[in-house]
């Protein structure tokens, strides 16, 4: 039989696939980038949001999509390979919810956009222990009558700073397993009561430099506005100014998953060590001569930013705080069926007896201790961010009952966004941030 042309009519998507499995063409990544119709990626109930794709060119597979809903699967489907822009989903929904859409091309390239809607409906997943305050006015008043003892060393600061600020290694006896310890500067010769207090604490890890005090940034910070008293304080009260094998030591030694570290027991968790050496360090600052006795800003992105947080619920002194994807918020969030905020203490201990998490967890949780402040507070939020995810963070925001500025990234993870959004976001998102710590220390 004659071979017949159409017989053997292929496509031309046909043709691209049979030559890369043969390998005759190299894979080919799709460029893919979501955008939604919405800047803020906050809508109202029954608000329409829709989600767009601009594709560089049409791929040869299909394109998968995956839409979760407060972190849970709850749509997938595919589209055909297609280049240009094009809508992903549209979607209306009429109660509170925080949802991400993920957009996959092949094996290649993917890219995710969320929006969260009526966010003010957000409520923890833990009601508030009884005796919340209780406890840790009982931890307060030890600390208290702990007499308080400083050792100081002085430091190098960077040549730009010589002869207007100095800078000190702090260490500052503390109840727990760990002294305070920091790194404090300040402008020189400043006047009594003429000064805020800013503080800066540490995002997750032991050995990262993000885990370490840095003097360049702690005397940075004492720049800041008109000068302020800066406190760069490490989490785990470890020595500062070590060398790597030091730090590295410890994350491999006892201080390994240190956040899972007896999170059923709420004298010995982990962060309860953490927040009193916090709680320490503020009322040393307090007692600094140069204190205006009015602003301590408390500066935190993570796990820092769970810190912040905490300060600001337990020292009613604490007047602003800067929240950055803030860990610690929500920790119930499971029990109301909800991914948590990280560490997530509830669903990476699923061997541990549910009542004994719940004994612990709520004397820790930013959703609870926030009841508390009086702090204004800014916060940013990455709409997909499942380390420390949206509806976590607005479960906190939303008992708070201070004065807040609330800016949702709804292209931002965890991280820093990258190309092609990192140059808007610093745009958008950090330089109002900066622009607030700056405008509130002057």
């Amino acid at each position: 039989m004659p071979f017949g042309r159409s017989r053997f009519k292929m496509s031309k998507s046909k043709i691209l696939l049979l030559l890369l499995l043969t390998g005759v063409l190299p894979a080919y990544s799709q460029q893919i980038h979501l955008t939604i119709n919405k800047e803020s990626g906050v809508y109202d109930r029954g608000e329409r949001a829709i989600v767009k794709c601009h594709a560089d060119a049409a791929g040869t597979d299909s394109l998968r999509a995956q839409v979760f809903y407060n972190n849970r699967l709850g749509r997938e489907f595919s589209l055909p390979p297609r280049a240009g822009d094009f809508t992903v989903l549209e979607e209306a929904l009429d109660s509170t919810c925080a949802v991400s859409v993920e957009l996959k091309a092949g094996e290649g390239e993917k890219d995710a956009i969320g929006f969260v809607v009526a966010p003010e409906g957000f409520r923890p997943g833990y009601e508030e222990p009884a005796d919340l305050m209780v406890y840790w006015d009982g931890l307060k008043a030890q600390l208290s009558a702990l007499p308080m003892e400083v050792w100081k060393t002085p430091l190098e600061v960077p040549s730009q700073y010589r002869g207007k600020y100095e800078c000190q290694d702090l260490e500052i006896n503390c109840l727990g397993p760990a002294p305070v310890r920091a790194y404090m500067g300040k402008p020189l010769g400043a006047k009594p009561g003429t000064l805020p207090i800013v503080v800066l604490c540490r995002a997750a890890g032991v050995s990262g430099l993000w885990c370490r005090c840095s003097v360049e940034e702690c005397v940075r910070n004492a720049a800041l506005g008109n000068g302020a008293l800066s406190l760069d304080i490490n989490a785990h009260g470890m020595l500062n100014g070590q060398g790597d094998q030091y730090y590295k030591m410890l994350e491999d030694g006892p201080l390994r998953n240190y956040f899972h570290h007896n999170a059923a027991d709420r004298e010995t968790y982990y962060f309860r060590g953490m927040y009193l050496r916090l709680l320490r360090a503020i009322e040393y600052m307090t007692q600094q001569p140069e204190w205006d006795g009015r602003r301590i800003l408390v500066i935190g992105e993570s796990q820092g930013g769970g810190q912040a947080a905490a300060a600001a619920g337990l020292d009613p002194r604490v007047s602003a705080v800067v929240l950055h994807v803030p860990a610690m918020q929500d920790l119930g969030g499971p029990r109301a069926g909800r991914r948590g905020g990280w560490p997530q203490p509830i669903e990476s201990n699923p061997n541990v007896e549910p009542r004994k998490l719940d004994a612990t967890l709520p004397y820790f949780d930013g959703a609870q201790l926030l009841r508390h402040s009086r702090a204004e507070i800014f916060c940013e939020i990455g709409l997909i961010d499942t380390t420390c995810p949206p509806s976590a963070v607005w479960a906190s925001l939303n008992v708070a009952p201070g004065r807040k500025t609330v800016l949702c990234a709804p292209f931002r993870t965890h991280a820093w966004p990258s190309e092609p959004w990192r140059s808007y976001w610093e745009e958008k998102y950090l330089r109002p941030r900066l622009d607030f710590i700056d405008n509130y220390l002057k």
